[in-house]
């Protein structure tokens, strides 16, 4: 026995993110020296097919049908919520009034007033939150960000920053709940969140944007082969200009129809003295730009992910060998963890959902009004 503290998980959801988060939460017990003793206890899903085959894929103890059950399983400390949009509501806040610590995938919530209250309910009670902004835990925007923080790259001048996938590139793909206005929007608020938070983490905030979004496909069947057709009323891609604080000015899009790009999260951000070239479909490299280099040599240097940007080396000693996108839930999962160790906040907590989600509010009002609109 390690003499730690136990600390129980109970997952809510085994898609894609349900399947990323516990293999984060398992990937960061052996890398890192964890605050706890894991454990893994209980995974709900609206099927017990679904629950049974996470429960022996993944490591839990227990499967069920019924989410609430984990709220009032005494073994269960973390409520994991890797549920549809619309769903992170309730579940947080039920989670929230049993005393329970809460990961919530990103977006927080479809509206500005739900994640207030997320929040409010979260500070109230005491609990640790996080929300899975896993992008900003790579080394690499690690590295980015101390290079701002810095000054070595100046003073920020211009941001552009990208989030394009292809998932919905297909005209024929069917009706399905990202497309339901009632989950907060399209492709903005789906992907678009991403490219938001890493704008604020690494430039910060933005106060006032002017926007765009376009309805590439604007009827999609109800079922795959179907001929009944149902209206889009959401975002395939959203563009904005915007403003910082800092006195940066740039751009940002969203898009999910973007034929041929499986992970297109990038940014470029420009300083007077140097500039920052990022793609997450090369994750273990930036390319960095200094002034001060001599004229005769000067260009972009690309700088390999390695042991000397932590936590890199928890995962490989080699630099180059590379990590991967669940090594960055890893990472989450252990700031979550050491957060709840010390009763401190991650950098991704509750309210830095609401925050973002301000961002995508003012974006799509912007949109609806073509005009500048402020973050409140």
């Amino acid at each position: 026995m390690s003499g730690k503290k136990r600390i129980g998980v109970g997952l809510i959801g085994t898609g894609f993110m349900g399947k990323a988060h516990a293999l984060g939460f398992s990937v960061a017990a052996r890398v890192f020296d964890l605050p706890f003793e894991l454990d893994m206890v209980a995974v709900a899903d609206v099927s017990i097919e679904g629950a049974e085959n996470a429960r022996r894929q993944l490591g839990f103890r227990k499967a069920t049908t019924d989410w609430r059950t984990l709220l009032t399983d005494p073994d269960i400390d973390i409520i994991d919520i890797t549920t549809p949009n619309l769903l992170h509501k309730e579940m947080a806040l039920a989670a929230i009034a049993h005393g329970k610590h809460v990961y919530c995938e990103k977006p927080l919530a479809p509206t500005v007033a739900e994640c207030a209250e997320m929040v409010a309910a979260a500070e109230k009670a005491g609990v640790v939150t996080q929300v899975g902004f896993n992008y900003l835990k790579n080394p690499m925007i690690f590295l980015a960000k101390d290079l701002i923080e810095s000054g070595e790259i100046g003073e920020i001048r211009s941001v552009r920053g990208i989030h394009a996938e292809d998932f919905m590139m297909d005209a024929t793909a069917p009706w399905g709940w990202r497309l339901d206005p009632k989950s907060g929007g399209g492709a903005l608020a789906d992907i678009g969140s991403h490219i938001i938070a890493s704008l604020r983490h690494l430039v910060g905030p933005i106060t006032s944007v002017l926007a765009e979004t376009v309805i590439q496909v604007p009827e999609r069947p109800v079922t795959r082969g179907s001929s009944e057709m149902r209206a889009v009323e959401v975002d395939d891609i959203t563009r904005a200009f915007v403003r910082f604080e800092g006195g940066a000015t740039g751009s940002f899009e969203a898009n999910w129809s973007a034929t041929g790009r499986k992970m297109q999260h990038d940014f470029e951000i420009y300083g007077s003295k140097g500039s920052i070239v990022f793609t997450q479909e090369r994750m273990n490299e930036i390319k960095v730009w200094f002034a001060g280099d001599d004229i005769r040599t000067r260009g972009y240097r690309t700088i390999w992910a390695g042991p000397e940007h932590p936590p890199y080396g928890a995962f490989c000693v080699a630099p180059g060998h590379q990590i991967g996108f669940n090594d960055l839930k890893a990472i989450e999962a252990h700031e979550f963890l050491q957060a709840i160790a010390s009763n401190g906040r991650p950098s991704t907590d509750f309210r830095e959902g609401y925050e973002v989600q301000k961002v995508i509010s003012a974006t799509y009002q912007s949109a609806k009004t073509n005009t500048w609109v402020a973050i409140g």
